[in-house]
């Protein structure tokens, strides 16, 4: 798979900005087309409201949305026409994760901003995952990022979500050349006695030459804490991981790692579920 149709979701919040850069210097990198889209939620008003108070209502939620979508579709243009890239642009209203997840299938990588606690984010990095079944690039919240993929990282374990996450991440591995291979308390019962080399062995023929780290959690480290500090301490500027969870009506059960990493990335992050 080659990377030749990305979709970066586009809000008014203030790290718009940092996540279009992100999708724009994927897009220049592997010559793709970039989307941009906006989408909200239409405002759910309760049947025992008057008809003049919804119309009031309505009217200033309409006034709020429209703002918004000028604003999202301004910042990504302005961006598009410095880059100088192949770009198209949709707004769209609509029951949001349903849709994102709809747009999300017919390309080849999203671009999601973090969900961060206190700020509204019409478009969660866990819901594109989970619905679309395509993969999703989270870009943190807080911070910019000149590089991506250049020093990947992956979170390993012999998992369908872990291999999923690896190979459609396949093209970025395979542009930097190199890749670290982190397994956190690796289980010789599930690969022998050297966990990730089978996965080093099948990155070597597809040209990655990948390097095999492994840690251990000590007295009650968080898996996703050692994670975050190893892509630290390598300067790893992009993080490879299965999106673990599963689905309880139409509830989304993050895992414990998932959501630990999700709640305090420092760099961005390439899911797969």
């Amino acid at each position: 798979m080659s990377l030749k149709n990305l979709l970066v979701f586009v809000d008014d919040r203030p790290d718009a900005a940092a996540r279009i850069e992100v999708a724009a210097q994927l897009a220049r990198r592997h010559d793709a087309h970039l989307t941009g889209i906006h989408i909200y939620r239409p405002l759910s008003i309760p049947p025992a409201l008057d008809g003049v108070v919804v119309d009031e209502i309505l009217s200033a939620e309409e006034e709020i949305s429209n703002k918004a979508a000028a604003a999202a579709e301004a910042l990504f243009l302005e961006a598009m026409r410095r880059e100088g890239l192949r770009h198209g642009w949709r707004v769209e209203r609509s029951a949001v994760p349903d849709r994102a997840a709809i747009h999300a299938r017919a390309a080849d990588l999203s671009i999601v901003g973090q969900a961060t606690a206190g700020a509204a984010t019409p478009v969660l990095p866990e819901d594109v995952a989970f619905l679309s079944g395509r993969p999703v690039l989270v870009v943190p919240a807080v911070g910019r990022f000149p590089q991506v993929g250049e020093n990947p990282l992956i979170a390993w374990k012999p998992s369908r979500e872990a291999s999923r996450a690896v190979h459609d991440a396949l093209p970025l591995l395979e542009a930097a050349g190199k890749a670290t291979i982190l397994v956190v308390d690796p289980d010789p019962d599930s690969e022998g006695e050297a966990p990730g080399d089978d996965l080093a062995v099948h990155l070597s023929r597809h040209g990655v030459s990948a390097t095999v780290d492994r840690a251990f959690t000590e007295g009650g480290t968080p898996v996703a804490d050692v994670i975050l500090s190893r892509a630290a301490d390598l300067g790893a500027d992009l993080l490879v991981m299965g999106c673990y969870g599963h689905a309880r009506l139409r509830e989304m059960i993050l895992g414990g790692v998932t959501r630990d990493i999700l709640a305090s990335m420092t760099l961005p992050v390439l899911m797969s579920h």
